[in-house]
């Protein structure tokens, strides 16, 4: 028997890398990867797979050679094994590209696109296709609870993909998503962000709109009926059937819902298809956001088979997303959060989403600007307001932050702090804390592992709370 193809992965710890990792090995290849910086859960999820790491990107990880190197876009010119590789005749490939040719060929592919909500839409979309005994594939740049992976193989046809607009791979700059070839996709919204490789607006749209022409006629296309630049990009030219969504009534929104009594922080509301009700959704999630990604996951698992009753009644059972408003623990009286938001869009929806289920009560937002959008001093000028929902405030500022917080500290006056160092920040929040205070915190990165520093400081302080 000749042994498995090999593929070595560079950069196999990001989200997607590590998803593609786990779908080659589910389908039976041998897989190792390299990476920097090695942290869980996705480390953890590798070595339960079986899949050797090397800690960084030198050359020598290419002797003996694998079979091919699926080349992630965290590499860059310019470090050892990706010069080795080059100057070699080992063949190379894109994650996406790899991922095209494995796995998607013959499958009915959902993919989610848009500047927000991609994970948890795509993982809502998942568990309905799961909850209707159709054993979906896919690959989500998160872990959702009910699946406790980020990515499966799963039974033909259907394969659900989180779908990055982000460039591809260094020797191809287009959209990740470009590569999937859906037959069903949801457009969640559509604004400014990756300002390290689009100039513009324009730029993601036109990325976007690369993405719905290779959508065929007999597909769908899901759309948020109320962003003005997802209806701009369609405008460009559009050849598939398209349904809108909207959280209210809208002239081109199929798909609406709306709050019932005691959901006032959109976790019961019920679900209208042409202004008809269709059923009902009570469910763990908060905020008017994931509303309408249940929307969008409702009207995609329609296109696929499911009825809209059938997908309320999997909603009711989601579990929610690790780093999605993810409880931490509690300690001294005290709620900790984790929470992904790194788009002043994104901060301020998830913050008014906590501030209708907390009520009045004190909610403490702590921010890392650790996007490179963010860290380019891009979102600046909309951040304050974004924050302003907080009844306090803390911004990471390190050193080499790249732009001066202080107009963001002062537009929010003597609520806003700022810290330059995580084990003092943990210290300084621990202090200011008080019981019953909900303290949420926002970074799309480990953020130096605060959340288990802050709660180590509150049971310190406070051991008898």
């Amino acid at each position: 028997m000749s042994s498995p193809r090999h593929v070595h992965i560079l950069g196999i710890c990001g989200t997607f890398m590590g998803g593609v990792a786990a779908l080659a090995r589910a389908a039976g290849f041998r897989v190792t990867g390299s990476d920097n910086n090695v942290y869980p859960p996705m480390s953890t999820q590798l070595e339960a797979l079986g899949i050797t790491v090397t800690e960084g990107f030198d050359a020598a990880q290419l002797t003996p050679a694998p079979d091919v190197v699926i080349v992630g876009n965290v590499m860059t010119r310019g470090q050892p094994v990706i010069e080795a590789l080059l100057e070699g005749t080992v063949p190379y490939v894109s994650g996406p590209e790899w991922l095209a040719r494995e796995v998607l060929r013959d499958r009915w592919v959902l993919a989610v696109a848009g500047t927000h909500g991609k994970t948890t839409t795509s993982s809502l979309l998942a568990w309905i296709l799961e909850h209707a005994s159709l054993n979906p594939g896919f690959l989500i740049g998160g872990v959702p609870a009910n699946f406790a992976t980020s990515a499966r193989l799963g039974a033909p046809p259907f394969f659900v993909i989180e779908a990055d607009e982000y460039d591809t791979a260094f020797f191809d700059k287009r959209a990740k998503f470009v590569h999937y070839r859906p037959r069903t996709v949801i457009l969640n919204n559509l604004e400014y962000d990756h300002a390290d490789i689009y100039p513009d607006l324009a730029a993601i749209q036109r990325q976007f709109h690369h993405l719905v022409r290779i959508v065929p006629g007999g597909g769908r296309i899901v759309w948020n009926a109320a962003d003005q630049s997802l209806r701009d990009t369609l405008q460009m030219g559009c050849w598939t059937p398209l349904e809108g969504f909207a959280r209210a009534p809208h002239a081109d929104a199929l798909w609406t819902a709306r709050p019932v009594s005691g959901g006032e922080d959109f976790s019961h509301f019920e679900v209208l298809e042409s202004g008809r009700p269709r059923a009902r959704v009570q469910w763990a999630l908060m905020g008017a956001h994931n509303m309408e990604n249940a929307l969008a996951a409702i009207a995609a698992a329609r296109h696929a088979g499911v009825d809209v009753p059938v997908a309320c009644d999997a909603l009711q059972g989601f579990k929610g997303i690790a780093r999605r408003m993810q409880v931490r623990g509690e300690a001294g009286g005290v709620v900790v959060y984790d929470d992904f938001a790194h788009h002043p869009t994104a901060i301020a929806t998830t913050i008014d989403g906590l501030r209708r289920r907390v009520g009045s009560a004190r909610i403490i937002a702590v921010l890392e600007p650790r996007s490179n959008t963010m860290r380019m001093g891009v979102h600046q000028h909309t951040l304050g307001p974004a924050l302003a929902g907080a009844d306090e405030v803390w911004l990471y500022t390190p050193r080499d932050l790249g732009w001066d917080a202080s107009a963001v500290l002062a537009s929010l006056g003597a609520r806003a702090h700022s810290s330059a160092d995580v084990p003092g920040l943990a210290r300084e929040l621990a202090r200011s804390a008080r019981r019953g205070d909900h303290l949420l915190i926002m970074s799309n990165g480990g953020f130096g592992g605060l959340h288990d520093k802050v709660l180590a400081e509150l049971r310190r302080a406070r051991p008898d709370a």
